[in-house]
């Protein structure tokens, strides 16, 4: 008997599925794209009315000769590649490929890889959505005309190896913005002023906060020690007498469940993973993971998504579990967060949720790698808390008067934890107040007054999580598009990332300032937000795709024109090191490879010596004591330490060794890094001594 073939597009999936599906069903993988534009050439007919020219992947004619075949002994085929506008494009290249009519229902969609969900999907083929696949050849055609006509110009005005591209100019133009503002940034001077007051035992601290005039509060910012001395001067210190007692409740609201842009952020922030890990994990938890007894089972919903709805049966199991552990007084009788701002199109999935809420990250640990139950947990925390109910705190609000001088205590109690109780926020505070019984009119004692001096501070420059806020905030780019943006402005050197934050380097500034003098619509953040609602249009089937990319090549052809007559060829001159070379004598250069900078003689090609350059830290090394610590990265980017006699010694440390030897056995110390932050401690597990 023929098999039904299910076609999608990773080999894991295919394997999740195929266990699913049974033996009347046979799944293959078509491993990402089969069809593309062509690398060596731009592969559009601009004066065909910009007609791509598709052709086979090279290396995939094997697995297409396979899936001929598969396609030809089978009864029935089902596309089932992933839920967005990327994977109705595979679809439709891979109906074009097998001669399929892309109008029979041939197309299976599933936002989740559990056994209801795939065999439900089974059952409703469709046709493929060619609005969407519109709408994606947009994308790709606007993307390619971007990159391989500015990139060019780069490669020829500044040198080999540049690129610029819709989303990542605008990036880099974000984080070489932030530098400005930093670098143009002078600091204001204000000052602030508490006084410890004291009832009873029981101490607490107050703000000035202003002046009381003809009976109204009016705030006053303080600017110089001299404001700070007068209202030092105009206090009676031996009188703050409580004016005003002002209680409430607070109520902080839930989140919505994780789309991929949250997820990257708060992954970030409370994991430390970078984008990439993150979208390479949780890729990992939605095509499954082998629960033994259970077989491989997605644990995640689709994870390319800017929805946060939440379907039906969802939101009911979750219910009943919430209800069961945690009380009926903690469920929020379920809400779907429905994305109505958002276009249909691109809320035609469900936010990131667990597949199965009952499966509770400590329930399956054993199962998990670290990395996958950590953004598990993350993702099972989000959601559990969205369908919990709001938290409570009790505020007080007491005004304190010293003659017309105004301070103020406030203070917060969380009273009724709800969604807090399973999710907390990166920036989230629960503090208990720290406020005596009051009455008004009671007189307080004046412990000690402190003033302080404080500067205005410049804009925190951009890390991972906050850049794909700003991104995202602005409309720019789509959820797939955020890891591999970031990837490519650092591998192409425009930024570098120290101690996670981004600066801008000196060939990121000056490609950002070409693309600014000549392309500046091209990287301009609202020019580029209203072109992703126009590809959301083309979704939508109100324009047609064709028309976008006419609209927007017209004028962009004349900026080409213009920048490749008016700029003149640039030299970047390679920064000069103090390192004579041995071979010459010259003093070498920084230069840039595939791996990193390292170190070249500015002879070449006379003179071809190369040198690692060494991130020396001030430690000898504990084993051979004459060579010298060296932070280095492995092959996954992890930051170790090592010798620079290697491979005459071979110390290695994933922790930072420190010059202090312990007190108890002698050993060298090593600084431990945590979220929590750091300690220093004995190198000798069996030791154990931590420095306090």
């Amino acid at each position: 008997m023929a098999k039904n073939l299910v076609i999608v597009e990773s080999p894991a999936k295919s394997k999740t599925i195929g266990k699913i599906l049974g033996r009347n069903f046979k799944v293959v993988a078509s491993v990402g794209h089969i069809r593309d534009l062509p690398k060596s050439t731009l592969g559009i007919d601009i004066e065909n009315n910009f007609e791509p020219k598709y052709i086979n992947i090279r290396g995939k004619g094997p697995l297409i000769n396979e899936l001929k075949k598969e396609a030809k002994a089978a009864n029935h085929i089902y596309l089932a590649t992933d839920p967005d506008r990327e994977g109705e494009a595979i679809s439709w290249h891979l109906a074009h490929i097998l001669k399929l009519d892309p109008k029979e229902n041939i197309r299976v969609e599933f936002n989740e890889i559990t056994s209801d969900a795939i065999k439900s999907a089974i059952k409703k083929p469709r046709p493929i959505d060619l609005k969407l696949v519109d709408a994606q050849q947009a994308r790709r055609i606007l993307d390619r005309l971007v990159g391989y006509k500015i990139s060019p110009l780069l490669w020829k005005k500044i040198r080999k190896g540049l690129s610029a591209g819709r989303v990542q100019s605008v990036a880099v133009k974000l984080i070489c913005d932030r530098e400005e503002e930093i670098d143009s940034f002078i600091p204001k001077e204000y000052w602030t002023l508490k006084a410890m007051l004291q009832k009873g035992r029981e101490k607490f601290e107050a703000n000035f906060i202003g002046k009381l005039k003809d009976g109204k509060e009016k705030k006053m910012d303080l600017e110089s020690q001299d404001q700070i001395n007068e209202v030092i001067n105009s206090l009676d210190e031996d009188r703050f007498q409580v004016s005003n007692i002002k209680k409430g409740t607070r109520k902080r609201k839930p989140y919505p469940p994780y789309t991929t842009s949250t997820l990257q952020q708060d992954s970030s922030k409370k994991l430390g993973f970078t984008t990439k890990k993150t979208m390479s994990v949780a890729q990992q938890l939605y095509e499954g993971i082998d629960l033994k007894k259970e077989g491989t089972t997605g644990l995640i919903t689709y994870m390319r998504t800017d929805s946060t709805r939440i379907s039906k049966d969802a939101i009911q199991l979750t219910k009943e579990y919430i209800t069961n552990n945690y009380g009926a007084e903690f469920s929020n009788g379920g809400i779907s967060y429905d994305t109505k701002s958002k276009k249909e199109t691109q809320d035609a999935h469900e936010g990131i949720r667990p597949t199965n809420v009952v499966k509770n990250p400590e329930d399956i640990k054993d199962f998990l790698s670290k990395d996958q139950y950590k953004l598990y947990k993350l993702i099972w925390d989000r959601f559990v808390g969205s369908q919990m109910k709001e938290a409570i705190y009790d505020t007080l609000n007491v005004t304190i008067l010293s003659k017309d001088n105004i301070f103020k205590a406030t203070g917060s109690k969380l009273v009724f934890p709800g969604f807090l109780k399973v999710y907390i926020t990166a920036d989230e505070e629960v503090k208990d107040m720290k406020i005596p019984n009051l009455d008004i009119g009671d007189n307080l004692m004046l412990n000690e007054l402190l003033p302080k001096q404080n500067f205005t501070q410049p804009p925190s420059r951009y890390n991972e999580a906050s850049l794909i806020k700003a991104l995202e905030e602005l409309g720019i780019g789509r959820p797939s598009t955020y890891a591999p943006t970031i990837a490519t402005i650092l591998s192409r050197y425009y930024v570098e990332l120290d101690k996670k934050l981004f600066y801008p380097t000196e060939l990121g500034r000056l490609v950002n300032d070409i693309l600014l003098d000549y392309f500046n619509d091209v990287i301009d953040e609202e020019f580029t937000a209203n072109l992703e609602e126009k590809l959301d249009d083309v979704a939508d089937g109100t324009i047609l795709w064709k028309s976008v990319i006419q609209e927007f090549y017209s004028p962009f052809s004349k900026l080409l024109e213009r920048a490749e007559e008016e700029i003149d060829k640039i030299e970047i001159a390679d920064e000069v090191s103090d390192i004579i070379c041995e071979k010459c004598g010259r003093n070498m250069v920084v230069k840039n490879g595939r791996f990193g900078k390292f170190l070249a003689c500015p002879g070449y090609p006379e003179c071809k010596n190369t040198k690692a350059i060494l991130d020396e830290i001030d430690v000898n090394c504990p084993k051979c004591e004459d060579g010298r610590i060296v932070r280095k990265r492995s092959k996954k980017g992890r930051v170790f330490y090592g010798c620079t006699n290697y491979p005459t010694c071979d110390f290695v440390s994933w922790d930072e060794p420190i010059i202090e030897k312990c007190p108890v056995c002698n050993e060298y110390m090593i600084i431990k890094r945590n979220k929590n932050g750091e300690i220093i401690k004995c190198s000798n597990k069996e030791c154990g001594y931590i420095k306090k």
